[in-house]
């Protein structure tokens, strides 16, 4: 095995299984050539898997069924490293673990600040798609994820119950950082902050 296919094992073991990655990921080891190459012998070699042009993973394995399928969330994650763009919940799938909504996407969606676009990765279709609200750096899942249903449910379907259902859902870090945020956000969407917060301190 070379010094650089080594060198990415090594650290492929460190994340452990269900890691899904890009030679972006293996920067730091030598040039893109040098990656690639080294990925390309360890995909055949069986070391790692290659799930999509560009995108590997390490696979999880079951007792009886093998190599199992990736992680959407996962390859969300790659996808938006390999891009640099920031990466949410959708809007969809933000409502329904907030518990706005019972309607549970039917294929795995997320929120981008880069462009809408399907791609295909181990066999599953994952959609990424342009965000109308900002998606927050260093955030916790729960702001985005807030941002992101406002966006979904829109302007005129927020009513006190649901002012109230996110205030009972966030701290008060949370609300530091949409307040701290709220010039990013449409208009609207600032003034729910507001009343958010109005009603955390009522």
């Amino acid at each position: 095995m070379s010094a650089v296919a080594d060198r990415i094992m090594k650290r492929v073991r460190g994340k452990g299984r269900g890691w899904v990655f890009t030679p972006k990921s293996f920067v730091d080891f030598g040039t893109r050539g040098s990656v690639d190459m080294a990925l390309s012998r360890l995909a055949t070699a069986g070391d790692i898997r290659r799930i999509g042009r560009g995108l590997y993973d390490y696979p999880r394995q079951h007792d009886k069924l093998g190599a199992l399928s990736p992680d959407p969330t996962n390859v969300a994650k790659a996808l938006s490293t390999q891009s640099g763009d920031k990466l949410a919940p959708s809007g969809a799938a933000a409502a329904n673990r907030l518990g706005l909504s019972t309607q549970v996407p039917a294929r795995a969606s997320y929120a981008t600040t880069g462009r809408t676009r399907v791609r295909q990765a181990g066999g599953r279709s994952l959609t990424l798609k342009h965000s109308r609200a900002p998606v927050l750096d260093n955030a916790p899942d729960s702001v985005n994820a807030v941002l992101q249903a406002l966006a979904h449910l829109g302007k005129d379907n927020i009513d006190s119950d649901k002012i109230r259902h996110f205030a009972a859902r966030l701290d008060d870090r949370d609300m530091r950082m949409l307040a701290q945020a709220r010039a990013e956000m449409p208009g609207w969407m600032g003034d729910v902050v507001l009343k958010i917060g109005a009603a955390r301190n009522g």
